[in-house]
């Protein structure tokens, strides 16, 4: 599927938005606590409204004033101007892991042991939180965001016996519905929970009239990106965050 990135962009941005944002012109600015790297990095997807390297100073010093490391995020060949990983590079900035945008038709089922949500419950809310995903205040900053999401909206979940074992949530705008937020608890894992979580959100994307469906996950994350293979997804884009050292 050929997804122009100027079209979904945009899209997943009002789909995980941040506490704050701002506009250079095009360029796309979003702040939070500064974890998740989508809702604390600058978007250059159009021009920016003055000189490339004065725009690259503004950013660091918007970023400056609240506190947090400067982020460029560019996404295929979207970036604007179009020289503007030589001008980061000659600034200092090098490009980190690429994170895969994925695409796909949905093609859900619906799946009776899958509950779905308008919001998170504490099973899932423990579970996203689980240290074995990382730091703490990483977690706490990706719920807050998860509940900042627009409706229509939903928070899957599966549980064997008490315990919460497989999450996922997804938001629909129009024709697209993102998939964000999908974790198994390490001890349930190997066992198809995510997938049945996965097709378990499609299937309420598409009755709530979303035909197509995105989702965004790390190149080197093998085993999630079989699972979205294997459900119709495929790779429209790649994107990396640039930064300093």
């Amino acid at each position: 599927m050929i997804i122009d990135p100027a079209q979904l962009e945009p899209i997943a941005a009002r789909g995980w938005p941040a506490v704050e944002s701002a506009r250079l012109g095009g360029w796309r600015l979003y702040a939070s606590a500064g974890w998740s790297g989508r809702i604390n990095s600058c978007w250059p997807v159009s021009p920016p409204d003055r000189e490339p390297d004065a725009a690259i100073a503004a950013v660091e010093a918007w970023y400056a004033a609240r506190g947090l490391p400067v982020r460029f995020k560019l996404a295929g060949d979207l970036a604007q101007p179009a020289d503007l990983q030589a001008r980061l590079a000659a600034h200092g900035y090098a490009p980190g892991s690429a994170t895969l945008t994925m695409v796909g038709d949905l093609a859900g089922l619906p799946d009776p042991e899958v509950a779905i949500d308008p919001n998170p419950d504490a099973g899932h809310r423990r579970l996203f939180a689980d240290p074995s995903f990382g730091d703490t205040a990483d977690a706490e900053e990706r719920l807050a965001a998860l509940q900042r999401m627009p409706t229509p909206r939903g928070f899957g979940q599966i549980a064997l016996g008490a315990t919460t074992a497989a999450i996922g949530a997804c938001v629909t705008d129009g024709d697209w519905a993102g998939i964000i937020g999908m974790r198994t608890s390490p001890e349930h894992r190997r066992r198809g929970l995510a997938r049945r979580v996965f097709l378990a959100l499609g299937d309420f994307a598409r009755r709530g009239g979303a035909r197509r469906g995105y989702l965004q996950v790390e190149a080197d994350n093998a085993p999630a990106v079989a699972l979205y293979r294997s459900a119709g997804f495929e790779t429209a884009y790649a994107y990396r965050y640039w930064r300093r050292d």
